[in-house]
């Protein structure tokens, strides 16, 4: 009943949280020079005054702010976050055919962050001040001190233009068609690069991480006394030392979670992948306000349930944590 009661109060706050984001974020796209009525008649042709003013019109830009954003707030409680103007379709709709292919980008990118950064971190671990403790603690830092752009053109050349071993660009094969296992497939090989280049980044992060839990709970009583009685070392890490360790990293995989999702704008453009980050990129320089708003939502609402999600999985692992 507590946990209900938590889950209860936690979704009311992310409901505050939504509707702080939606106020803050409409007066801040529109302090930005210039409007979308103005961009839309430049890309028309049709420059003239008339047109524009015909256009705000149009889009209700031509009201007060506070008029409009009393009747943005309306329309998004009833779950119509507006149209947009340069796509001429339901933003709530946009949004959801970008939205999966983000969530399987930084799926893909976590689960290899957080299995390559264990595995890294738990050999660190195994013999602290070695040269293989160093050489994991400088990969680590190289992996997180390179820009993920960079790393990423570096990667395109390197694997795409040079070795020519996985494509460079976009989410499958123009014109293909593929189906079934053939489409998986090919989707896969087009989502390694840019997998690939987000997980460096965060895997450092999870390997630094793992090392220091690792050191610390392998010091502790209770680890003594396993290998006291004789049991092997594997089990005595798997069990007792990796598994205590494991805790803070719940925290941490929930908050890279939270970040990836809004955070993979850089990687998503410059792999060309249609995302929401790209989708953001292409809201921002079309001034298509209602999708950049829509955007904002969507993503606060994900970064409050991942957050959510990871308080309950912290009180399931350590039943010690309560949560209140």
């Amino acid at each position: 009943m507590n946990r209900l009661h938590y889950i209860a109060m936690r979704l009311v706050k992310t409901a505050l949280v939504t509707i702080a984001v939606v106020v803050l974020s409409f007066f801040l796209i529109r302090l930005a020079p210039g409007d979308a009525a103005t961009v839309m008649a430049g890309q028309s042709g049709y420059a003239d005054e008339a047109f524009v003013k015909s256009l705000r019109a149009e889009y209700g830009l031509d009201r007060p702010l506070p008029v409009q954003l009393w009747k943005y707030l309306g329309a998004v409680a009833q779950g119509d976050l507006g149209t947009s103007y340069a796509r001429r379709m339901p933003v709530l709709e946009v949004i959801l055919q970008r939205l999966p292919n983000t969530l399987l980008l930084d799926a893909f990118a976590l689960v290899v962050a957080i299995a390559g950064g264990v595995w890294l971190g738990g050999l660190a671990a195994r013999r602290p001040g070695s040269a293989g403790d160093a050489a994991v603690t400088v990969l680590s830092m190289l992996f997180y001190a390179v820009p993920q752009f960079w790393l990423g053109m570096m990667a395109v050349l390197l694997f795409a233009v040079w070795l020519a071993w996985l494509p460079p660009f976009g989410i499958e094969t123009m014109g293909a068609d593929y189906t079934g296992l053939a489409r998986v497939a090919d989707v896969a090989s087009h989502m390694i690069l840019p997998g690939m280049t987000l997980a460096l980044y965060y895997l450092a992060g999870y390997a630094r991480l793992t090392r220091t839990a690792m050191i610390e709970v392998a010091g502790q009583d209770f680890v003594k006394t396993a290998r006291a009685k004789g049991i092997r070392e594997g089990q005595v890490r798997r069990r007792h030392i990796l598994r205590n360790a494991l805790i803070p990293l719940i925290t941490y995989a929930g908050l890279q979670a939270s970040t990836l999702v809004g955070g993979s704008v850089l990687v998503e453009n410059v792999f060309s992948w249609p995302g929401i980050g790209t989708l953001a990129y292409e809201a921002v320089t079309a001034r298509d306000n209602p999708l950049l708003l829509g955007i904002f939502i969507v993503t606060a609402i994900l970064i409050s349930l991942f957050n959510l999600v990871t308080d309950i999985a912290y009180s399931l692992a350590d039943p010690r944590v309560e949560l209140a």
